[in-house]
Protein backbone atom coordinates (compact mmCIF):
# COMPACT_ATOMS: atom_id res chain seq x y z
CA UNK A 1 0.00 0.00 0.00
CA UNK A 2 1.42 2.99 -1.00
CA UNK A 3 1.74 6.13 1.95
CA UNK A 4 0.69 9.31 0.51
CA UNK A 5 2.76 11.86 1.35
CA UNK A 6 1.74 15.42 2.49
CA UNK A 7 1.56 18.30 -0.23
CA UNK A 8 3.80 20.87 0.66
CA UNK A 9 2.27 23.67 2.04
CA UNK A 10 0.86 26.65 -0.12
CA UNK A 11 3.29 29.64 -0.57
CA UNK A 12 0.82 31.67 1.21
CA UNK A 13 1.16 29.55 4.42
CA UNK A 14 4.54 29.73 4.39
CA UNK A 15 4.65 33.20 4.39
CA UNK A 16 2.02 33.32 6.81
CA UNK A 17 4.14 30.35 9.43
CA UNK A 18 7.69 32.65 8.53
CA UNK A 19 5.61 35.99 9.35
CA UNK A 20 3.99 34.70 12.23
CA UNK A 21 7.18 33.09 13.98
CA UNK A 22 9.45 36.41 12.83
CA UNK A 23 6.29 38.38 14.36
CA UNK A 24 6.34 36.62 17.98
CA UNK A 25 10.19 36.83 18.17
CA UNK A 26 10.18 40.20 17.44
CA UNK A 27 7.47 41.33 19.79
CA UNK A 28 9.19 38.50 22.63
CA UNK A 29 12.19 40.25 21.92
CA UNK A 30 11.04 43.91 22.15
CA UNK A 31 9.26 42.56 25.25
CA UNK A 32 12.32 41.23 27.05
CA UNK A 33 14.59 44.19 25.97
CA UNK A 34 12.10 46.69 27.54
CA UNK A 35 11.85 44.31 30.86
CA UNK A 36 15.91 44.32 31.22
CA UNK A 37 15.94 48.39 30.38
CA UNK A 38 13.35 48.87 32.69
CA UNK A 39 15.16 47.08 35.25
CA UNK A 40 18.05 48.92 35.14
CA UNK A 41 16.40 52.32 34.65
CA UNK A 42 14.11 51.00 38.16
CA UNK A 43 17.26 50.39 39.66
CA UNK A 44 19.01 53.50 38.89
CA UNK A 45 16.00 55.46 39.85
CA UNK A 46 15.63 53.80 43.01
CA UNK A 47 19.32 55.04 43.51
CA UNK A 48 18.00 58.44 42.64
CA UNK A 49 15.16 58.60 45.00
CA UNK A 50 17.52 57.26 47.98
CA UNK A 51 20.17 59.62 47.77
CA UNK A 52 17.57 62.68 47.82
CA UNK A 53 16.17 60.96 50.61
CA UNK A 54 19.77 60.74 52.32
CA UNK A 55 20.53 64.69 51.44
CA UNK A 56 16.90 66.07 52.63
CA UNK A 57 17.67 63.82 56.03
CA UNK A 58 21.26 65.11 55.99
CA UNK A 59 20.59 68.93 55.84
CA UNK A 60 17.52 68.75 57.87
CA UNK A 61 18.83 71.13 61.50
CA UNK A 62 16.33 69.25 63.31
CA UNK A 63 19.02 66.25 62.72
CA UNK A 64 22.23 68.59 63.41
CA UNK A 65 20.57 69.02 66.90
CA UNK A 66 19.44 65.91 67.89
CA UNK A 67 22.93 64.30 67.32
CA UNK A 68 24.73 67.45 69.65
CA UNK A 69 22.05 66.02 72.64
CA UNK A 70 22.70 63.47 74.97
CA UNK A 71 20.39 60.80 73.75
CA UNK A 72 20.22 61.24 70.03
CA UNK A 73 18.61 57.63 69.00
CA UNK A 74 15.71 59.26 71.23
CA UNK A 75 14.69 61.87 68.85
CA UNK A 76 16.11 60.44 65.87
CA UNK A 77 14.35 57.13 65.38
CA UNK A 78 10.95 58.19 65.75
CA UNK A 79 11.92 61.19 62.67
CA UNK A 80 13.70 58.35 60.94
CA UNK A 81 10.30 56.19 61.24
CA UNK A 82 8.28 59.01 60.10
CA UNK A 83 10.65 59.47 56.86
CA UNK A 84 10.00 56.09 55.97
CA UNK A 85 6.56 56.13 55.85
CA UNK A 86 6.33 59.39 53.89
CA UNK A 87 9.21 59.01 51.66
CA UNK A 88 8.36 55.71 50.36
CA UNK A 89 11.84 54.51 51.06
CA UNK A 90 12.45 51.02 53.06
CA UNK A 91 14.39 52.36 55.34
CA UNK A 92 16.77 55.67 56.95
CA UNK A 93 19.68 54.77 59.09
CA UNK A 94 21.30 57.80 60.63
CA UNK A 95 24.94 56.96 62.42
CA UNK A 96 27.56 58.40 63.66
CA UNK A 97 30.97 58.41 61.65
CA UNK A 98 32.32 55.20 63.26
CA UNK A 99 28.66 53.23 61.72
CA UNK A 100 27.49 53.25 64.86
CA UNK A 101 23.54 53.25 64.12
CA UNK A 102 21.09 55.97 66.01
CA UNK A 103 18.34 54.65 63.62
CA UNK A 104 16.75 51.60 62.18
CA UNK A 105 13.91 49.70 61.04
CA UNK A 106 14.22 47.35 63.50
CA UNK A 107 14.93 48.68 66.92
CA UNK A 108 17.33 45.60 68.21
CA UNK A 109 19.59 46.75 65.33
CA UNK A 110 20.43 50.32 67.07
CA UNK A 111 23.34 50.94 68.38
CA UNK A 112 25.22 48.16 66.18
CA UNK A 113 27.97 48.89 63.48
CA UNK A 114 26.43 49.56 60.07
CA UNK A 115 26.81 47.03 57.16
CA UNK A 116 28.04 48.75 54.21
CA UNK A 117 30.49 50.91 52.85
CA UNK A 118 31.23 54.13 54.56
CA UNK A 119 34.48 55.29 53.35
CA UNK A 120 32.99 57.39 50.21
CA UNK A 121 31.00 59.57 53.23
CA UNK A 122 33.34 60.50 55.13
CA UNK A 123 35.81 61.85 52.76
CA UNK A 124 32.76 64.36 52.23
CA UNK A 125 30.97 62.47 49.27
CA UNK A 126 27.24 60.73 48.87
CA UNK A 127 27.28 57.97 46.59
CA UNK A 128 24.92 54.97 45.87
CA UNK A 129 25.20 51.22 45.95
CA UNK A 130 23.95 47.59 46.12
CA UNK A 131 24.49 45.98 49.62
CA UNK A 132 23.13 43.02 50.82
CA UNK A 133 22.39 44.31 54.89
CA UNK A 134 19.85 43.27 57.62
CA UNK A 135 17.06 43.84 55.16
CA UNK A 136 18.25 42.22 52.42
CA UNK A 137 19.67 43.29 49.64
CA UNK A 138 18.82 46.73 48.72
CA UNK A 139 19.91 49.81 46.55
CA UNK A 140 21.12 52.31 49.25
CA UNK A 141 22.85 56.18 49.27
CA UNK A 142 25.33 57.01 51.77
CA UNK A 143 25.56 60.74 52.74
CA UNK A 144 27.47 62.34 55.37
CA UNK A 145 25.68 65.15 57.88
CA UNK A 146 27.92 68.57 58.41
CA UNK A 147 27.89 70.93 60.65
CA UNK A 148 30.17 73.46 59.56
CA UNK A 149 33.20 71.40 58.79
CA UNK A 150 33.07 68.52 60.45
CA UNK A 151 31.50 65.56 59.57
CA UNK A 152 29.12 64.90 62.85
CA UNK A 153 27.31 61.83 61.48
CA UNK A 154 25.96 59.95 58.41
CA UNK A 155 22.59 59.12 56.51
CA UNK A 156 21.93 55.87 54.75
CA UNK A 157 18.72 55.98 53.33
CA UNK A 158 17.12 52.79 50.83
CA UNK A 159 14.82 50.56 48.86
CA UNK A 160 14.98 47.11 48.96
CA UNK A 161 15.68 45.02 45.14
CA UNK A 162 12.74 43.06 46.08
CA UNK A 163 10.92 46.12 46.28
CA UNK A 164 12.34 47.58 42.64
CA UNK A 165 11.35 43.94 41.34
CA UNK A 166 8.24 44.48 42.77
CA UNK A 167 7.48 48.03 40.82
CA UNK A 168 9.11 46.41 37.50
CA UNK A 169 6.92 43.39 37.50
CA UNK A 170 4.11 45.60 37.44
CA UNK A 171 5.79 47.38 34.12
CA UNK A 172 6.32 44.23 32.77
CA UNK A 173 2.54 43.45 33.33
CA UNK A 174 1.40 46.33 31.33
CA UNK A 175 4.20 46.06 28.79
CA UNK A 176 3.15 42.29 28.18
CA UNK A 177 -0.70 43.08 27.42
CA UNK A 178 0.35 45.73 24.92
CA UNK A 179 2.89 43.36 23.65
CA UNK A 180 0.36 40.78 23.52
CA UNK A 181 -2.36 43.20 21.71
CA UNK A 182 0.10 43.78 19.18
CA UNK A 183 0.52 40.65 18.30
CA UNK A 184 -2.21 39.64 18.17
CA UNK A 185 -3.34 42.61 15.72
CA UNK A 186 -0.09 41.41 13.48
CA UNK A 187 -1.43 37.94 13.64
CA UNK A 188 -4.82 38.78 12.02
CA UNK A 189 -2.97 41.46 9.83
CA UNK A 190 -1.03 38.28 9.02
CA UNK A 191 -3.48 36.20 8.08
CA UNK A 192 -5.77 38.76 5.97
CA UNK A 193 -3.02 39.13 3.83
CA UNK A 194 -1.86 36.25 3.35
CA UNK A 195 -5.43 34.73 2.43
CA UNK A 196 -5.76 37.48 0.14
CA UNK A 197 -2.08 36.24 -1.23
CA UNK A 198 -3.57 32.57 -1.28
CA UNK A 199 -6.76 33.55 -3.27
CA UNK A 200 -4.11 35.40 -5.82
CA UNK A 201 -2.06 32.21 -5.89
CA UNK A 202 -4.98 29.44 -6.26
CA UNK A 203 -3.15 27.82 -3.06
CA UNK A 204 -0.10 26.81 -4.98
CA UNK A 205 3.54 26.42 -3.18
CA UNK A 206 6.58 27.96 -4.32
CA UNK A 207 7.89 25.12 -6.58
CA UNK A 208 4.52 24.68 -8.69
CA UNK A 209 4.65 28.54 -8.98
CA UNK A 210 8.00 28.21 -10.16
CA UNK A 211 7.35 25.05 -12.64
CA UNK A 212 3.91 26.91 -13.85
CA UNK A 213 6.17 29.37 -14.93
CA UNK A 214 8.62 27.37 -16.56
CA UNK A 215 5.97 25.82 -18.32
CA UNK A 216 4.39 29.36 -19.55
CA UNK A 217 7.57 30.59 -20.84
CA UNK A 218 8.24 27.31 -23.08
CA UNK A 219 4.51 27.29 -23.99
CA UNK A 220 4.92 31.00 -25.38
CA UNK A 221 7.56 30.10 -27.42
CA UNK A 222 6.98 27.49 -28.91
CA UNK A 223 2.96 28.36 -29.70
CA UNK A 224 2.97 29.49 -33.24
CA UNK A 225 0.06 31.74 -33.37
CA UNK A 226 0.03 34.73 -31.94
CA UNK A 227 -0.66 35.56 -28.27
CA UNK A 228 -1.46 39.06 -26.76
CA UNK A 229 -2.49 39.85 -23.83
CA UNK A 230 -3.76 43.23 -22.68
CA UNK A 231 -4.39 45.18 -18.87
CA UNK A 232 -7.41 47.57 -18.01
CA UNK A 233 -5.78 50.10 -20.05
CA UNK A 234 -5.42 48.00 -23.08
CA UNK A 235 -1.62 48.13 -22.69
CA UNK A 236 0.71 45.61 -23.77
CA UNK A 237 1.04 42.83 -20.69
CA UNK A 238 2.36 39.83 -22.53
CA UNK A 239 3.47 39.25 -26.28
CA UNK A 240 4.92 35.82 -27.86
CA UNK A 241 7.30 35.55 -30.64
CA UNK A 242 4.54 34.74 -33.21
CA UNK A 243 2.67 37.78 -31.90
CA UNK A 244 5.39 39.90 -32.78
CA UNK A 245 5.88 38.23 -36.31
CA UNK A 246 2.05 38.45 -37.09
CA UNK A 247 1.83 42.23 -36.06
CA UNK A 248 5.29 43.08 -37.29
CA UNK A 249 6.78 44.40 -34.17
CA UNK A 250 10.20 44.14 -34.00
CA UNK A 251 11.44 41.37 -31.84
CA UNK A 252 14.11 43.26 -29.77
CA UNK A 253 11.55 46.13 -28.85
CA UNK A 254 10.24 46.37 -25.55
CA UNK A 255 6.62 46.97 -26.47
CA UNK A 256 5.40 45.45 -22.72
CA UNK A 257 3.58 48.40 -21.20
CA UNK A 258 2.81 50.54 -24.37
CA UNK A 259 -0.68 50.96 -25.29
CA UNK A 260 -2.06 48.83 -28.33
CA UNK A 261 -2.66 52.73 -30.10
CA UNK A 262 0.93 52.79 -30.38
CA UNK A 263 2.09 50.22 -32.15
CA UNK A 264 1.67 51.38 -35.49
CA UNK A 265 -1.00 48.80 -36.45
CA UNK A 266 -3.97 49.62 -38.83
CA UNK A 267 -6.69 51.68 -37.61
CA UNK A 268 -9.35 48.49 -38.21
CA UNK A 269 -7.24 46.08 -36.12
CA UNK A 270 -6.27 48.61 -33.52
CA UNK A 271 -10.31 49.51 -32.66
CA UNK A 272 -10.84 45.64 -32.86
CA UNK A 273 -7.76 44.99 -30.08
CA UNK A 274 -9.27 48.10 -28.14
CA UNK A 275 -12.93 46.87 -28.04
CA UNK A 276 -14.02 45.89 -25.08
CA UNK A 277 -16.58 43.05 -26.83
CA UNK A 278 -15.23 40.05 -27.69
CA UNK A 279 -14.20 39.70 -31.10
CA UNK A 280 -14.66 36.00 -33.14
CA UNK A 281 -12.71 34.98 -36.17
CA UNK A 282 -12.63 38.56 -37.66
CA UNK A 283 -10.41 38.61 -40.55
CA UNK A 284 -7.87 42.23 -40.77
CA UNK A 285 -5.27 43.16 -43.11
CA UNK A 286 -1.50 44.15 -42.13
CA UNK A 287 0.75 45.23 -44.24
CA UNK A 288 1.73 42.32 -45.70
CA UNK A 289 -0.76 39.71 -43.94
CA UNK A 290 -4.43 38.26 -42.93
CA UNK A 291 -5.27 37.95 -40.06
CA UNK A 292 -7.78 36.12 -38.10
CA UNK A 293 -8.28 38.01 -34.93
CA UNK A 294 -9.67 36.23 -31.74
CA UNK A 295 -10.37 38.63 -28.32
CA UNK A 296 -11.78 37.26 -25.00
CA UNK A 297 -12.14 39.58 -21.83
CA UNK A 298 -10.78 38.45 -18.73
CA UNK A 299 -12.88 38.88 -15.87
CA UNK A 300 -12.94 38.55 -12.25
CA UNK A 301 -15.30 40.77 -10.63
CA UNK A 302 -13.81 43.44 -12.93
CA UNK A 303 -12.42 44.01 -16.56
CA UNK A 304 -8.82 42.99 -15.96
CA UNK A 305 -7.66 43.36 -19.50
CA UNK A 306 -8.17 40.59 -22.15
CA UNK A 307 -6.38 37.98 -24.11
CA UNK A 308 -5.79 37.98 -28.10
CA UNK A 309 -5.13 35.27 -30.60
CA UNK A 310 -3.84 35.74 -33.91
CA UNK A 311 -3.75 33.55 -36.86
CA UNK A 312 -1.86 33.83 -39.68
CA UNK A 313 -4.62 33.06 -42.74
CA UNK A 314 -2.66 34.92 -45.59
CA UNK A 315 -1.67 31.59 -47.16
CA UNK A 316 -5.33 30.49 -46.69
CA UNK A 317 -6.70 32.89 -48.48
CA UNK A 318 -4.38 32.68 -51.12
CA UNK A 319 -5.11 29.08 -51.77
CA UNK A 320 -9.06 30.11 -51.49
CA UNK A 321 -8.59 32.48 -54.30
CA UNK A 322 -6.68 29.82 -56.52
CA UNK A 323 -9.64 27.49 -55.30
CA UNK A 324 -12.28 30.09 -56.24
CA UNK A 325 -10.38 30.46 -59.61
CA UNK A 326 -10.08 26.87 -60.05
CA UNK A 327 -14.05 26.62 -59.85
CA UNK A 328 -14.94 29.65 -62.05
CA UNK A 329 -12.39 28.00 -64.97
CA UNK A 330 -14.29 24.54 -64.46
CA UNK A 331 -17.62 26.19 -64.59
CA UNK A 332 -16.44 28.03 -67.63
CA UNK A 333 -15.07 24.53 -69.19
CA UNK A 334 -18.57 22.92 -68.23
CA UNK A 335 -20.61 25.76 -70.12
CA UNK A 336 -18.25 25.50 -72.77
CA UNK A 337 -18.00 22.09 -72.72
CA UNK A 338 -21.98 22.34 -73.28
CA UNK A 339 -21.80 25.20 -76.17
CA UNK A 340 -19.49 22.71 -77.62
CA UNK A 341 -21.61 19.95 -77.54
CA UNK A 342 -25.03 22.21 -78.76
CA UNK A 343 -22.45 23.34 -82.29
CA UNK A 344 -21.10 19.49 -82.58
CA UNK A 345 -24.84 18.78 -82.73
CA UNK A 346 -25.64 21.35 -85.17
CA UNK A 347 -22.77 20.37 -87.50
CA UNK A 348 -24.03 16.61 -86.94
CA UNK A 349 -27.70 17.92 -87.84
CA UNK A 350 -26.43 19.68 -91.51
CA UNK A 351 -24.69 16.85 -92.30
CA UNK A 352 -27.67 14.71 -91.86
CA UNK A 353 -29.78 16.87 -93.88
CA UNK A 354 -27.25 16.72 -97.03
CA UNK A 355 -25.70 19.91 -96.36
CA UNK A 356 -21.64 19.23 -95.57
CA UNK A 357 -20.60 22.15 -97.18
CA UNK A 358 -22.47 24.48 -94.29
CA UNK A 359 -21.92 22.36 -91.62
CA UNK A 360 -17.87 22.88 -92.40
CA UNK A 361 -18.66 26.29 -92.69
CA UNK A 362 -20.25 26.68 -89.49
CA UNK A 363 -17.24 24.20 -87.65
CA UNK A 364 -14.38 26.06 -88.62
CA UNK A 365 -15.98 29.57 -88.58
CA UNK A 366 -16.20 28.33 -84.49
CA UNK A 367 -12.69 27.06 -84.38
CA UNK A 368 -11.10 30.64 -86.11
CA UNK A 369 -12.82 32.39 -83.35
CA UNK A 370 -12.07 30.24 -80.40
CA UNK A 371 -8.25 29.96 -81.90
CA UNK A 372 -8.55 33.81 -82.85
CA UNK A 373 -9.45 34.67 -78.94
CA UNK A 374 -6.44 32.61 -77.64
CA UNK A 375 -3.87 34.01 -80.55
CA UNK A 376 -4.79 37.44 -79.62
CA UNK A 377 -4.27 37.03 -75.54
CA UNK A 378 -0.96 34.94 -75.95
CA UNK A 379 0.13 37.56 -78.58
CA UNK A 380 -0.37 40.59 -76.25
CA UNK A 381 0.71 38.58 -73.16
CA UNK A 382 2.89 35.87 -73.46
CA UNK A 383 3.52 35.31 -69.39
CA UNK A 384 1.76 31.69 -68.86
CA UNK A 385 0.38 32.31 -65.84
CA UNK A 386 -1.35 35.73 -66.70
CA UNK A 387 -1.97 34.38 -70.20
CA UNK A 388 -3.87 31.83 -68.93
CA UNK A 389 -5.38 33.47 -66.11
CA UNK A 390 -6.56 35.95 -68.67
CA UNK A 391 -8.20 33.18 -70.95
CA UNK A 392 -10.13 31.47 -67.83
CA UNK A 393 -11.50 35.21 -66.86
CA UNK A 394 -12.60 35.75 -70.81
CA UNK A 395 -14.92 32.57 -70.59
CA UNK A 396 -15.91 33.34 -67.28
CA UNK A 397 -17.15 36.94 -68.48
CA UNK A 398 -18.33 35.62 -71.76
CA UNK A 399 -20.69 33.27 -69.11
CA UNK A 400 -21.85 36.70 -67.41
CA UNK A 401 -22.80 37.74 -70.67
CA UNK A 402 -19.80 40.59 -70.23
CA UNK A 403 -16.98 40.75 -72.93
CA UNK A 404 -13.32 41.19 -71.71
CA UNK A 405 -10.67 42.27 -74.36
CA UNK A 406 -6.81 42.58 -74.09
CA UNK A 407 -5.93 46.51 -75.10
CA UNK A 408 -4.20 46.57 -78.08
CA UNK A 409 -1.47 48.01 -75.85
CA UNK A 410 -0.21 45.41 -73.76
CA UNK A 411 2.49 43.84 -74.42
CA UNK A 412 4.04 41.39 -71.48
CA UNK A 413 7.16 39.05 -72.53
CA UNK A 414 7.53 35.80 -71.15
CA UNK A 415 10.77 36.00 -68.33
CA UNK A 416 10.27 39.67 -67.46
CA UNK A 417 9.32 39.12 -64.14
CA UNK A 418 11.38 39.17 -61.58
CA UNK A 419 11.58 35.84 -59.13
CA UNK A 420 10.64 38.22 -56.60
CA UNK A 421 7.20 39.03 -57.58
CA UNK A 422 5.61 35.50 -57.17
CA UNK A 423 2.97 34.25 -59.99
CA UNK A 424 0.21 33.80 -56.62
CA UNK A 425 0.36 37.80 -56.33
CA UNK A 426 -0.06 38.25 -59.85
CA UNK A 427 -3.16 36.28 -59.49
CA UNK A 428 -4.56 37.78 -56.96
CA UNK A 429 -3.98 41.38 -58.21
CA UNK A 430 -5.54 41.03 -61.43
CA UNK A 431 -7.68 38.14 -61.32
CA UNK A 432 -9.67 40.46 -58.17
CA UNK A 433 -9.88 43.51 -60.23
CA UNK A 434 -11.10 41.44 -63.06
CA UNK A 435 -14.01 39.82 -61.08
CA UNK A 436 -14.90 43.37 -59.54
CA UNK A 437 -14.64 44.51 -62.99
CA UNK A 438 -17.22 41.92 -64.39
CA UNK A 439 -19.69 42.64 -61.65
CA UNK A 440 -19.93 46.60 -62.20
CA UNK A 441 -20.30 46.12 -65.84
CA UNK A 442 -22.55 43.40 -65.87
CA UNK A 443 -25.92 43.82 -66.72
CA UNK A 444 -25.20 46.98 -68.20
CA UNK A 445 -25.52 48.32 -72.05
CA UNK A 446 -23.22 46.31 -74.05
CA UNK A 447 -20.95 45.21 -70.82
CA UNK A 448 -17.07 45.31 -71.37
CA UNK A 449 -14.14 45.02 -69.54
CA UNK A 450 -10.50 46.04 -70.94
CA UNK A 451 -7.33 44.48 -69.43
CA UNK A 452 -3.71 46.08 -70.22
CA UNK A 453 -0.92 44.15 -69.41
CA UNK A 454 2.38 45.85 -70.01
CA UNK A 455 6.27 46.69 -69.08
CA UNK A 456 7.77 50.09 -69.58
CA UNK A 457 9.86 50.73 -71.82
CA UNK A 458 13.03 50.31 -69.76
CA UNK A 459 11.99 47.60 -67.55
CA UNK A 460 11.42 49.62 -64.70
CA UNK A 461 7.74 48.78 -63.50
CA UNK A 462 5.10 46.70 -64.21
CA UNK A 463 1.45 48.02 -65.59
CA UNK A 464 -1.58 46.22 -64.94
CA UNK A 465 -4.73 48.30 -65.64
CA UNK A 466 -8.47 46.98 -65.62
CA UNK A 467 -11.15 49.28 -67.11
CA UNK A 468 -15.13 48.55 -67.66
CA UNK A 469 -18.46 50.10 -68.33
CA UNK A 470 -20.31 50.04 -64.96
CA UNK A 471 -21.44 52.58 -63.14
CA UNK A 472 -18.27 53.77 -61.94
CA UNK A 473 -16.96 55.05 -58.51
CA UNK A 474 -18.07 58.00 -56.48
CA UNK A 475 -14.90 60.17 -55.66
CA UNK A 476 -15.58 60.92 -52.53
CA UNK A 477 -15.68 57.10 -51.60
CA UNK A 478 -12.50 55.71 -53.70
CA UNK A 479 -10.89 55.11 -50.21
CA UNK A 480 -13.11 53.41 -49.00
CA UNK A 481 -12.85 50.90 -52.02
CA UNK A 482 -9.75 49.20 -50.52
CA UNK A 483 -11.06 48.77 -46.73
CA UNK A 484 -11.33 45.53 -46.00
CA UNK A 485 -15.48 44.79 -45.88
CA UNK A 486 -16.69 47.35 -48.24
CA UNK A 487 -18.77 46.20 -50.94
CA UNK A 488 -21.34 47.12 -53.14
CA UNK A 489 -22.69 43.59 -53.71
CA UNK A 490 -24.55 41.36 -51.70
CA UNK A 491 -22.83 39.39 -48.73
CA UNK A 492 -22.52 35.57 -49.85
CA UNK A 493 -21.54 32.61 -47.33
CA UNK A 494 -18.19 33.86 -47.46
CA UNK A 495 -18.96 37.65 -46.53
CA UNK A 496 -17.89 40.42 -49.33
CA UNK A 497 -15.24 43.24 -49.60
CA UNK A 498 -12.19 41.18 -49.10
CA UNK A 499 -10.94 41.35 -52.58
CA UNK A 500 -10.01 44.97 -53.48
CA UNK A 501 -8.32 44.83 -49.71
CA UNK A 502 -6.15 42.12 -50.62
CA UNK A 503 -4.93 44.25 -54.04
CA UNK A 504 -4.09 46.80 -51.95
CA UNK A 505 -2.05 44.29 -50.01
CA UNK A 506 -0.69 42.75 -52.34
CA UNK A 507 0.80 45.64 -54.00
CA UNK A 508 2.11 47.66 -51.37
CA UNK A 509 3.97 44.09 -50.58
CA UNK A 510 6.30 45.16 -53.54
CA UNK A 511 6.54 48.55 -53.12
CA UNK A 512 3.91 49.58 -55.76
CA UNK A 513 0.65 51.83 -56.43
CA UNK A 514 -2.74 51.67 -56.83
CA UNK A 515 -4.87 53.98 -58.43
CA UNK A 516 -8.63 54.32 -59.31
CA UNK A 517 -9.76 57.42 -62.02
CA UNK A 518 -12.87 57.49 -64.30
CA UNK A 519 -12.76 55.88 -67.65
CA UNK A 520 -14.05 56.96 -71.03
CA UNK A 521 -16.94 54.96 -71.00
CA UNK A 522 -18.35 55.80 -67.24
CA UNK A 523 -16.88 53.46 -65.93
CA UNK A 524 -14.06 52.53 -63.26
CA UNK A 525 -10.51 52.14 -64.20
CA UNK A 526 -7.78 50.54 -61.57
CA UNK A 527 -4.47 51.43 -62.49
CA UNK A 528 -1.54 49.00 -60.37
CA UNK A 529 1.93 50.22 -61.29
CA UNK A 530 4.39 47.85 -59.47
CA UNK A 531 8.40 48.10 -59.43
CA UNK A 532 10.58 45.51 -61.20
CA UNK A 533 13.92 46.54 -60.47
CA UNK A 534 15.59 46.54 -57.01
CA UNK A 535 16.22 49.98 -56.62
CA UNK A 536 12.53 50.88 -56.26
CA UNK A 537 10.92 52.82 -54.06
CA UNK A 538 10.35 51.47 -50.70
CA UNK A 539 7.12 50.28 -50.13
CA UNK A 540 4.59 52.20 -49.96
CA UNK A 541 2.12 51.20 -47.58
CA UNK A 542 -1.22 52.39 -48.73
CA UNK A 543 -2.68 53.55 -52.22
CA UNK A 544 -0.71 55.80 -54.66
CA UNK A 545 -2.02 59.37 -54.82
CA UNK A 546 -4.13 58.92 -57.32
CA UNK A 547 -6.74 57.61 -55.20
Amino acid sequence: MRIPLPRPRSLAGQLFAMQAVLLTVVVAGYALATYLSHRSEAEEAAGRQAASVARSVADSPSVREAIRSSDPSARLQPYAVAVVRDTDVDFVTIMDPRGIRWTHPDPAQIGLPFQGHTGPALQGRTFTETYTGTLGPSVRAVTPVRDGDRIVGLVSAGIRVEEIGRRVQEQLAALLAVAAGALGLGAIGTYVINARLRRHTHGMNATELSHMHDYHQAALHAVREGLLMLDGQFRVALINDGGRELLGVDQEEDVVGRSVAELGLPAPLTGALLASEPRVDEVHLTADRVLVVNTSPVTGGQRRGSVVTLRDVTELQSLMGELDSERGFTQALRSQAHEAANRLHTVVSLIELGRAEEAVEFATAELELAQALTDQVVAAVSEPVLAALLLGKTAQANERGVELVVSPDSRLDDGLLPEALPSRDLVTILGNLIDNAVDAAQGGVRPRVTVTALTEEDGSELVLRVGDTGPGVDPDRTEELFRLGYTTKPSGPGGRGLGLALVRQAVSRHGGTLAVTSGGDGGAVFDVRVPLRETAGAVVNGVGGAV
